[in-house]
């Protein structure tokens, strides 16, 4: 007699029935070490659920993190797990480097050279660097937070060819490393090369592509 086969783990996210008055509902999971890529058109809602995600505007129903409830936790504790990158991210200190703890460095130092970006760049004024170099600082410090689940808003965006190469071999790293990553992105190319599963968004509804 074969003995019981063991239970499949929990997905690493899952959305059950999450809505605002703006968006939604949205019901899908993402497993340990999964991308999941939406496109859509400007202004379709793909923003507005990242940010749903993560809790950071007003919304109704549940996401679970390895089977735990958002609504069990803290706002901090959901998004120190689930970090969200908007297109645009802030930086309210007036050096980069100075939006990393000191237990950050090792693995921030770990992350330039990938990015093709120079330690230096930790030491310039933000509003000296290129919109491009902030981007990937920018994921930089998203990725220094050692997050379970990502959320990236078109990291890509100002990137010339050879950092949106290199951008995307490091996320293919991540994610194969268990990282759970969601990217709204408007280049099918980058969505073939990252997505195991792929959405899109049309007038506030998602849209599961076939396979």
């Amino acid at each position: 007699m074969q003995p019981p086969a063991s239970p499949r783990p929990a997905p690493r996210l899952q959305v059950h029935q999450l809505q605002s008055a703006l968006a939604g509902p949205y019901s899908f999971a993402l497993a340990a070490g999964q991308c999941l890529t939406i496109s859509g058109p400007s202004g379709s809602g793909k923003s507005l659920l990242l940010r749903m995600l993560c809790d950071l505007d007003p919304n109704t129903g549940e996401a679970l993190l390895d089977g735990l409830p958002r609504s069990g936790m803290s706002a901090p504790a959901w998004r120190a797990q689930v970090v969200y990158q908007p297109a645009e991210p802030a930086w309210w200190l007036p050096a980069a480097g100075e939006h990393f703890t000191p237990g950050h460095m090792a693995r921030v130092r770990e992350l330039l050279p990938q990015l093709k970006l120079s330690p230096a760049l930790l030491e310039t004024e933000t509003s000296r660097l290129s919109t491009g170099e902030r981007q990937r600082m920018a994921l930089i410090r998203s990725l220094a937070c050692g997050p379970k689940v990502l959320l990236l808003d078109e990291p890509t965006a100002a990137l010339d060819p050879e950092a949106v190469a290199a951008t995307e071999a490091l996320l293919q790293r991540e994610v194969a490393a268990g990282l759970s990553l969601i990217l709204v992105t408007h280049s099918s190319a980058q969505a073939r090369t990252l997505g195991h599963r792929h959405m899109t968004m049309r007038e506030r509804i998602l849209h599961e592509d076939a396979a």
